[in-house]
C-alpha cells in the first residue's frame, strides 16, 4: 500500500511538472507567433495570440495546432486622397494550423472571424463636414449627414462587400437640390469604396452588417498564411 501511495504521489508530481512545462511552452510560442504576425502583416501593434488545445507539446511535435485565436489592431483601408480608415479590431479563429518548428511559417486550413470599423473612423474617411452614423432601419445601411455648398444633406447608404477585399458605400437615393450636378457632387461625399489592407493572405471579407457601435464585417478563408 505504501509503495502504491508513493507511486501515485510521483505520478501526480510528474503530471504537474508536465502541465507546468506545457503551459510555459505555449506562452513562449504565443509570444513568438505574435511577433511574427506583427512583422509579416506590418501591424502597428502586437496582436493577441491564444493557442488552444492540450497538451501543446504534442501538437508542436506533430507540427500542427488544433486552433489558434488571434486579435489584431492596426489594420487600415486605402481611403484615397491621402486618407485611411482604421479597422478597430480583427478577431479570427484559425483551425488546423500547420507550423514550422520555429514559427517561421504558419498556415491555417480554414479561418473565420469578424472585423470592426467604427462610425468615427468612417466619418473621418468621408472628409470634413460629413458624419457617418447608425441607421436602425437596416443592418447593412448607414446614415450620412452633413453639409455641401452651404446646404444640409441627409442620405442613407447601403454597405456591401466587393471582390472579397473592398467595402462599398452607395447612397440609395440623393435628396434633391437646385445646384448644377448636385447628385454627382453629393455622391462624391456619400459613395465610397475602401479596400482593406493588411488581412492575412487567404482571408476574405464575406458579409457586412451595422449596429449602434459601428460596422461589423465577417471574414473567412482557407489556406490562410499568418507568417512568412
Amino acid at each position: 500500500m505504501r509503495a502504491l501511495r508513493i507511486t501515485l504521489i510521483v505520478v501526480v508530481i510528474l503530471g504537474g511538472l508536465f502541465v507546468a512545462a506545457d503551459r510555459i511552452a505555449v506562452s513562449i510560442a504565443e509570444s513568438k507567433a505574435a511577433d511574427k504576425i506583427q512583422s509579416s502583416q506590418g501591424l502597428s501593434g502586437t496582436p493577441d495570440v491564444s493557442i488552444k488545445g492540450f497538451p501543446f507539446l504534442t501538437q508542436i511535435a506533430g507540427k500542427e495546432l488544433d486552433e489558434v485565436d488571434i486579435s489584431m489592431e492596426g489594420l487600415t483601408t486605402d481611403a484615397g486622397n491621402g486618407r485611411s480608415v482604421r479597422v478597430a479590431e480583427l478577431e479570427a479563429q484559425l483551425h488546423t494550423v500547420a507550423i514550422s518548428g520555429n514559427f517561421s511559417s504558419a498556415t491555417a486550413e480554414r479561418a473565420t472571424g469578424t472585423a470592426h470599423i467604427s462610425y468615427a473612423d468612417l466619418s473621418r474617411a468621408a472628409g470634413p463636414g460629413v458624419t457617418v452614423g447608425y441607421d436602425p432601419s437596416a443592418k447593412n445601411q448607414v446614415k450620412i449627414t452633413g453639409s455641401l455648398l452651404g446646404l444640409s444633406l441627409t442620405a442613407r447608404s447601403r454597405i456591401t462587400v466587393v471582390n472579397g477585399d473592398t467595402i462599398k458605400l452607395h447612397a440609395e437615393s440623393i435628396p434633391g437640390g437646385s445646384v448644377p450636378r448636385w447628385e454627382e457632387k453629393v455622391r462624391e461625399r456619400t459613395d465610397m469604396e475602401r479596400k482593406v489592407e493588411g488581412l492575412p493572405t487567404g482571408m476574405r471579407l464575406e458579409t457586412v452588417k451595422t449596429d449602434k457601435d459601428g460596422m461589423e464585417v465577417s471574414v473567412a478563408g482557407t489556406n490562410v498564411a499568418l507568417t512568412g
